[in-house]
């Protein structure tokens, strides 16, 4: 399921940052922590 959801995930994610240039900071963050803990959680 989660492989399903990061296309999509990342689709929005652009689209955000091409609307409003100033969210990528916040975008990339977001994407960088929820990266991190979804790889943590699936390791264990």
């Amino acid at each position: 399921m989660r492989k399903n959801l990061t296309p999509v995930v990342s689709i929005i994610a652009g689209i955000c940052v091409l609307i409003f240039p100033a969210l990528l900071n916040y975008v990339v963050a977001i994407y960088l922590i929820l990266t991190g803990v979804l790889a943590l959680s699936s390791r264990s």
